[in-house]
Order: structure tokens, then C-alpha cells, then sequence
């Protein structure tokens, strides 16, 4: 048993990790946004600073490819093929550029834009829709090099452009699932050193995919105006808190 654990990883992290991203996946499905974050900020208290990032995105791309497989039938389509080119040429500059900005910028930045997106819709609706998702694609992606999670970013657009709760849980996680893939590539994560975390990553994508799938079968229980209305306020909370975390590092007040 020894050999699935490494020295920072213990057996109850372990566990705990599993069971974060268990409750990650079913969020993540059954309110469209907040799961990445959410599961961010709990990996953020006990994981490893320089190995963070890498398992995060190998954990989200794999539970990301299960909601995808089990929610294939529900994915807008036509939303795919411009985020892929707009996720290629982000992923491409985002690994090469370096960004002035701090990092706290860049969350008070997005968590203004994801309340004013969220509380002004007819913004996510802006222009057409495959010109829309190309940008958003770079967007999410350039900016997932350096915070990561970035659904909070999609999640406003994606759900301007579904026409239902199924649509919106199924097409963002492709479009989290193209983002991922595009990170991994960009930076080489593969060559990362981060093989002892194998079997905890492996653990916390079977956690999150089953969540996917109980979050999906959740969906069939709530109605479409209280999805709406839980999807509001998760994403009022998360840009709330965004901006929160970036107010004293930029010294606003």
C-alpha cells in the first residue's frame, strides 16, 4: 500500500483529495461552474506549490473526458472547433509570454468580468457565435496557464449560448476538456516531474467522474428556472471572492 503514497501525500490526504474531488465533479455538473475552483482552493491548502498546477490540470482533464463521454449527447457541437483553434494559439503565447501582471490582477479582473457577464447576459451573447467561442478559447486558456481553473470564465458565455441545464453542464466540460489538453501540450507536463503523484491523480479522476455521473443524474431533479438560479449565484460567489482575494494584495484599501 505503501507505493500509492508519497511523503506528502499520506494516507488520509489521500482519502481527502479523492473524496474533494468526488464533490468537485458532482458540483461542477450540477451547478455548470465552480468545481474546478472549488477543487483548486481545497488542493491549494495541502498539495505542493510546484506540483500544484500540473496534477490539478491531469485530475481536471480526466474527470473533464468523463463528463464529455457521459454527457456526449447534450455537447453543442458547433461551440468545439473554434475554442480548439482559439485554445491552441492561447496556450501557445500564454507558455511563452511572460505576463506583467501579478496574478491578483488577473483574478480581480476576472472575477469583475464574471459578474458583470453573469448579471448582464446579453454580453455572453455578443457577436457570433463561433468568433465568441474562438476567443473564448484563447481567453481560457491563455489565462488557465497561470490561475488554472478558468470555467468560472466560460461558464457565463456557455450558459448565454445553451439552451438548457444538460447542454450547458455537458458543453462546458468539453470545452474545460480542449483547454486542459492545450495546457498539458504547451507546457509539456508529461516531462513534469510529478510521477509519484500518479496513483493519487488516478484515484481523484475515478472520485470526480463518479460525481459527474451523480451530478448528472441530480440534474433530473431540479428544474430548469432553479439551475439558472443556483448557477447565478455560484458565479456571484466565485467572482465575489476573486475579487476579495485580490483587494489587499493590490493594496486598494
Amino acid at each position: 500500500m505503501d507505493v500509492l503514497f508519497t511523503p506528502e501525500i499520506g494516507p488520509l490526504l489521500f482519502a481527502g483529495l479523492s473524496a474533494a474531488s468526488f464533490i468537485s465533479g458532482f458540483i461542477g455538473v450540477f451547478t455548470g461552474a465552480a468545481g474546478g475552483v472549488l477543487l483548486l482552493a481545497l488542493m491549494a491548502m495541502v498539495m505542493p506549490p510546484t506540483a500544484l498546477i500540473p496534477v490539478h490540470t491531469v485530475v481536471m482533464l480526466g474527470t473533464g473526458a468523463a463528463r464529455t463521454l457521459i454527457m456526449w449527447r447534450h455537447v453543442m457541437r458547433g461551440t468545439l472547433a473554434p475554442f480548439v483553434l482559439g485554445s491552441a494559439i492561447g496556450a501557445a503565447i500564454g507558455a511563452k509570454v511572460f505576463v506583467a501582471l501579478p496574478i491578483t490582477s488577473l483574478q480581480a479582473i476576472l472575477g469583475g468580468f464574471v459578474l458583470l457577464v453573469t448579471w448582464m447576459p446579453k454580453l455572453g451573447r455578443v457577436g457570433a457565435e463561433r468568433g465568441r467561442f474562438a476567443f473564448l478559447g484563447f481567453g481560457a486558456t491563455f489565462l488557465g496557464v497561470f490561475v488554472s481553473a478558468t470555467g468560472t470564465l466560460l461558464a457565463p458565455f456557455v450558459a448565454s449560448a445553451a439552451p438548457n441545464r444538460y447542454n450547458h453542464a455537458a458543453t462546458l466540460g468539453a470545452l474545460m476538456l480542449i483547454s486542459h489538453i492545450a495546457k498539458l501540450v504547451a507546457f509539456g507536463f508529461i516531462g513534469f516531474a510529478i510521477g509519484s503523484f500518479v496513483p493519487l491523480m488516478a484515484a481523484m479522476i475515478l472520485a470526480g467522474a463518479l460525481g459527474n455521473w451523480l451530478g448528472e443524474l441530480a440534474l433530473d431533479y431540479t428544474s430548469e428556472g432553479r439551475f439558472r438560479l443556483i448557477l447565478q449565484l455560484m458565479l456571484t460567489a466565485l467572482g465575489l471572492r476573486l475579487i476579495w482575494m485580490a483587494v489587499p494584495e493590490l493594496g486598494w484599501f
